[in-house]
């Protein structure tokens, strides 16, 4: 049979030695692609651990083991590797920086130091999965305007304007703001309950799905995470005392990404759908 270069075998021990390198290995059951339950939340613990990385690319590898024709064992080993990518993309990474996602077919068996035969082909039956932050990181830029809480209250508006507002963004993968994030909301909560006026349809998105699906919500295991990023931002402005009446929530799915660094598209957008007049305001 046709075998792997040495070089594809050492590539992670090589890259080891960048210092700032985080790898990790998914391991699959005999002639499946499907990511195992225990292995898929080892690799959701695994992108907790680098989504506040600054990524310059992640590269990804399928390996089977020395059984099957090398025809069979690279479609197999790329099916597994295209596998974890999906994963990628339905946790909100970018896929920009996936510049690998490679099937390397099988995996020598003299190269791994295990005796029982079933052990090694268990470790050979895997995705490896090697990620490269930049270093030093790159200054961030906001690529989209953003209108601010005060056009709210003072601004001419009318049905149509949207607010793309500033410093409302969410942990990756859940409906979760970031800390950063909070003052932020408690300000519109105080322009909203001010003008009484503005009716409104609370808008969410999610970044880095494939085919501008929307995301999976890590917390409840539902591809329904604009949604439930818009649901948050709905049951706290009711909590603050906005009419349910005057707001509306719907889920964008990847519809309109904004073209920038990934967590910009983990927002929420406010689009007026209705002003009355300046007696309702009061």
């Amino acid at each position: 049979m046709k075998k792997i270069p040495l070089i594809i075998v050492f590539l992670s021990s090589f890259l080891l030695a960048q210092t700032k390198i985080k790898t990790h290995e998914v391991y699959f059951e005999t002639d499946q692609f499907e990511v195992p339950p225990t292995e898929h939340y080892r690799l959701l613990l695994f992108l907790s651990e680098i989504e506040g990385l600054d990524i310059k690319k992640v590269s990804i590898y399928g390996f089977t083991d020395d059984r099957g024709s090398d025809s069979y064992n690279l479609v197999l080993s790329q099916n597994r590797a295209n596998g974890i990518k999906t994963i990628f993309s339905n946790n909100e990474f970018d896929e920009s920086i996936i510049t690998n996602v490679d099937g390397k077919g099988e995996v020598l068996l003299k190269l791994v130091k295990e005796e029982d035969i079933h052990k090694i082909r268990g470790l050979n039956r895997k995705v490896e999965i090697i990620v490269e932050p930049y270093s030093p990181p790159r200054t961030k830029k906001v690529v989209a305007e953003k209108r601010k809480v005060e056009d709210i209250i003072k601004g001419e508006l009318k049905a149509g304007d949207k607010f793309t507002l500033d410093n409302i963004l969410f942990k990756t993968g859940y409906s979760k703001l970031l800390p950063e994030s909070k003052s932020t909301l408690e300000s519109l909560a105080q322009a909203l309950l001010e003008r009484k006026d503005i009716y409104f349809t609370i808008q969410g998105h999610v970044c880095c799905t494939q085919n501008s699906r929307d995301a999976i919500d890590r917390q409840t295991k539902k591809r329904n995470l604009s949604v439930a990023r818009a649901k948050f931002i709905y049951d706290y402005l009711a909590k603050k005392g906005v009419d349910k009446r005057r707001m509306k929530y719907v889920g964008m799915r990847r519809k309109f990404p904004l073209g920038g660094e990934p967590k910009f598209d983990r927002r929420v957008e406010v689009l007026v759908t209705y002003v009355g007049t300046a007696s309702q305001r009061n």
